[in-house]
């Protein structure tokens, strides 16, 4: 419909013939100029290009050592949520979980979450093969189901974009599709974690995609131990930013005040955002070789130079706003309010994003945006624009 309302006449025109045409019979002579479909087919009804289309027999296997790295990556992801949301209902009683405005059926889909995750551990495993990771030992951030439920909204946040940066530079496509078909469903949870904390579910046009150092670097304070056979993950870790005042989405207020409910729902319009242009993020950031990982086995690292900007990471755009009174390993910056495709259009910044520290301005887009790991001073860290 809006689509037929941007195009304004001709578009509504075009509908109405198409209507007319459909209700002649057979008897009718079409003599207005339109030609009618031809009941000779086309073959062989697919058009030139594409790849993968000539029904070789796929392989669902890594290609190369990118392609196989990136699956381990994405391996270790799914191993964390898996225990993550098993763990979370088993630490929290259903009394817990009931104050937090989640019941029996929330319960359960929480669960059902968890054997997907089942589902997603054994599809990576049968692409690496025998040397694919085991599950490991990890820490979690929280204490109140609140808390818990918001881990899992970002740690599926990092999980989704990790993939969504690297799909299409796998060189095996059928791993690719494999992985598309899976990183879809985690979509879909990141989305039900956020209806459980009262969040609007989807407020964004565009996901985004991070790169796999970005992704690993946010994954790795979490991973406690692993066996020794697990094979070692090859991106880099950068060096930890916090945003010391992160808007908080845990609060939890169940009331009947319009826009004021943080209380779970299939979608709440908040008329309080918990972020907004000009508003001042405050950073602290840790210097590279800090011990990270498994076992301490990883060290930060960055080959960037000094901190002059800040990256805000969300849906198709990069923007960078500057980084102002620093002092050591401490600055500032405000929130910028760029607009996907200019004025009048969505807010760049929204949802659970990404921000990082970098030494300049770089030019990136979704497909290149691996362009910026070299730049990256710390980070990134997620950031809860709304």
């Amino acid at each position: 419909m809006h689509l037929f309302t941007s195009l304004g006449l001709a578009a509504g025109a075009a509908v109405a013939t198409s209507a007319a045409v459909l209700q002649m019979n057979a008897s009718e002579t079409i003599t207005s100029g339109i030609i009618p479909p031809t009941t000779t087919p086309h073959m062989p009804y697919i058009p030139p290009g594409g790849i993968g289309v000539n029904n070789t027999p796929p392989q669902y296997v890594a290609m190369s050592d990118f392609d196989w790295q990136s699956i381990n990556l994405a391996l270790n992801q799914e191993w964390i949520e898996l225990d993550l949301f098993n763990y979370g209902l088993a630490k929290f009683s259903v009394q817990d979980f009931q104050d937090a405005g989640l019941y029996a059926e929330d319960r359960f889909l929480i669960e059902f979450m968890a054997q997907q995750e089942i589902g997603h551990a054994l599809l990576l495993s049968n692409i690496l093969g025998p040397y694919a990771a085991k599950p490991c030992t990890y820490r979690y951030p929280f204490n109140t189901v609140r808390e818990f439920i918001d881990f899992c909204q970002k740690l599926t946040r990092f999980g989704e974009s990790g993939v969504y940066g690297f799909i299409e530079h796998l060189d095996s496509r059928p791993a690719a599709q494999l992985l598309l078909q899976s990183i879809t469903t985690e979509a879909r949870q990141q989305m039900i974690f956020r209806q459980f904390l009262g969040l609007f579910p989807m407020p964004v046009w565009f996901e985004t995609g991070i790169t796999q150092s970005m992704a690993w670097t946010l994954l790795a304070p979490y991973l406690v131990s692993c066996p020794a056979e697990n094979p070692r993950i090859a991106w880099q870790n950068f060096p930890a930013l916090n945003v010391t005042n992160n808007p908080d989405a845990t609060p939890y207020f169940n009331t009947s005040t319009a826009g004021n409910s943080t209380s779970p729902g299939i979608t709440n319009n908040r008329s309080e955002p918990l972020s907004f242009g000009g508003r001042q993020v405050n950073f602290t950031w840790e210097l590279p070789g800090t011990p990270i990982g498994y076992n301490d086995s990883y060290r930060t690292n960055t080959t960037a130079g000094p901190a002059k900007f800040v990256a805000w990471i969300s849906q198709l755009n990069t923007t960078y706003t500057p980084l102002e009174n620093v002092q050591g390993e401490s600055g500032t910056t405000n929130q910028p309010d760029p607009r996907v495709f200019g004025n009048d259009t969505a807010p760049v910044i929204n949802g659970t994003m990404f921000v990082a520290l970098v030494d300049q301005e770089v030019n990136i887009t979704p497909a290149n945006i691996s362009k910026l790991n070299s730049h990256i001073v710390a980070g990134p860290a997620l950031y809860q624009a709304g």
